[in-house]
């Protein structure tokens, strides 16, 4: 099958294909779930690395 005579070289060969196959559907599932809020720690850290950036 493929070409491929050892049956651990393509059991390994498939694995990588369904695991990855796996990842993307999760992913795509799972992208809009976290809560994107921006706290006053967020905020505090963001003008200060500003303040730095324009001293420099």
């Amino acid at each position: 099958m493929l070409g491929i005579p050892d049956p651990m070289v393509l059991a390994a060969f498939l694995g990588c294909i369904a695991i990855t196959a796996i990842s993307l559907i999760y992913g795509v599932v799972r992208r809009n779930v976290a809560v994107d809020e921006v706290t006053r720690e967020d905020r505090a850290w963001a003008m200060e690395e500003q303040r730095v950036e324009n001293e420099l």
